[in-house]
């Protein structure tokens, strides 16, 4: 499990407008931190036109290598920390461009910038 890399995971249980479902999620976290048992997250969902206003939103296209069937949105205003134990299935792996974009996304969310 390695940042950038796409795995669907299990969300539930959630509370309030918490993200839910299993769902397909990008490794956001340091490899350097690998060896803990959590990983941080950006949950993905399908894509809306309402997102393009959004700048927490980040485009996702599908690809042969990400594994994604649908244009999909990392909603990085969802990020989260997850144990590995909720991670199911690994789908693929995100660009460089993609994971840019992400962390811009998460800079704007985080008041980073």
């Amino acid at each position: 499990m390695k940042r950038g890399e796409v795995w669907e995971v299990n969300l539930d249980p959630t509370i309030g407008a918490e993200i839910k479902k299993v769902r397909p999620c990008v490794i956001v976290s340091r490899d350097a931190l690998a060896r803990l048992p959590l990983k941080i997250i950006v949950p993905l969902t399908e894509w809306k036109e309402a997102f393009k206003d959004a700048p927490w939103h980040v485009l996702v296209e599908p690809t042969s290598e990400n594994g994604l069937s649908k244009k999909s949105s990392a909603d990085t205003y969802q990020v989260r920390s997850i144990s590995e134990k909720r991670l199911v299935n690994r789908l693929g792996e995100v660009s460089d461009q993609v994971i840019e974009q992400i962390e811009k996304g998460l800079a704007l969310s985080l008041a980073l910038d």
